[in-house]
């Protein structure tokens, strides 16, 4: 019956003389299971997302404007008829080329002929009654109201004379400048009446090619600055800016610009589609492969930029231009090291594993 009473007192009596002899070696014991405890408890690092990252330095790229548009005639008239008559000349078929002042449509003359032989036989008679009237008033056998009047008859005259030479060269429709019938004049006996037409006539060298440039874009041309097309045929050209307004569309908002294109050959059509290069100033960007372009949660088109350490951010980023290489950038650091591959799986200030690409892109 005493046996439990014992243990109890050997018990107590060896745990006293840890507490007080043994002390240190029971507390380093102690921190040892405590340390095991917390590598137990600590959650172990996620593992960090393997991307590949390229370095580049900006360079400086020749800037450049795309417009889209289309090619116009540089010079297009409709040729009218001031008279009313019958077409007498036979008529010139579209297409055909035609030199400044040549004749397109002509007019019967009717009675024009005769009231410009009038008029002059009048002008004659208004000239000799001047021509008495005024050696009678020096003799002073006229007065001065006499010689007035047959001055007055003289001018009358000769504003008769002038309508009828000028009715009569309305008979015939001249070509304006050197062109192409772009549809046939008048057919013969066709009976014209003032306003009337005789022809379209439009010159096609040289040639413009009219494109429309936004609010932000239109700060970046000049003239004369060299612009190039490709058209919808495939084929390219090259010439110069010759027009920028000043003024926008009032429903869209744009700029329109004109580019003049030598067109000797008038192979060049007008009214074709074209798609116009135009050079602006130059400016600093980087060649990125276009599939690193991404958004981050703003909605901003940019890069995922890494650092040396792994450290993830973005940079918003402006399209400067789309080539066969790639993508140039603007807007950007003077050197970043941009994540190319695996830019989707990681986010602002995350780590990563980057292996670096060294060769430029080709």
């Amino acid at each position: 019956m005493r046996f439990f009473p014992l243990v109890t007192a050997l018990t107590v009596t060896f745990v006293m003389y840890l507490l007080v002899m043994e002390r240190d070696a029971l507390l380093g014991f102690a921190g040892v299971i405590a340390a095991e405890t917390e590598e137990v408890a600590a959650e172990p690092e996620p593992p960090r997302v393997r991307v590949v990252g390229m370095r580049s330095t900006a360079e400086s790229v020749p800037g450049s404007i795309v417009l889209r548009g289309r090619t116009e005639a540089m010079r297009k008239v409709e040729v009218r008829s001031e008279t009313s008559g019958l077409v007498i000349s036979d008529p010139i078929r579209r297409g055909a080329s035609v030199s400044a002042g040549a004749p397109l449509c002509e007019v019967a003359p009717g009675v024009r002929k005769a009231a410009l032989d009038e008029a002059q036989a009048r002008l004659a008679e208004a000239e000799i009654n001047l021509r008495a009237a005024e050696g009678l008033s020096e003799g002073g056998f006229a007065s001065e109201t006499r010689v007035a009047n047959a001055r007055a008859a003289r001018l009358s005259a000769q504003a008769a004379v002038d309508r009828a030479v000028e009715e009569v060269a309305r008979l015939v429709m001249h070509a304006p400048f050197d062109g192409l019938l772009e549809s046939d004049t008048a057919e013969l006996g066709t009976l014209l009446q003032p306003g009337a037409l005789c022809a379209t006539l439009i010159q096609m060298d040289p040639i413009k090619l009219v494109g429309f440039a936004t609010e932000a874009q239109v700060d970046q041309l000049e003239l004369g600055a060299p612009a190039g097309a490709r058209l919808a045929s495939g084929r390219e050209v090259m010439g110069t800016v010759s027009f920028v307004a000043r003024s926008a569309d009032p429903q869209t908002r744009t700029f329109r610009v004109d580019v003049s294109i030598p067109n000797p050959d008038g192979r060049i059509r007008d009214g074709q589609s074209a798609d116009i290069l135009i050079s602006s100033q130059a400016q600093e960007g980087h060649l990125i492969p276009g599939s690193a372009l991404t958004l981050n949660d703003a909605g901003e088109l940019g890069l995922r930029l890494v650092d040396d350490e792994g450290l993830v951010s973005f940079a918003p980023a402006r399209i400067l231009r789309d080539t066969d290489e790639g993508m140039w950038l603007a807007g950007l650091p003077d050197e970043i090291g941009a994540i190319i591959i695996g830019q989707e799986f990681t986010r602002e200030g995350a780590h990563v594993d980057v292996t670096w690409r060294e060769e430029p892109l080709e």
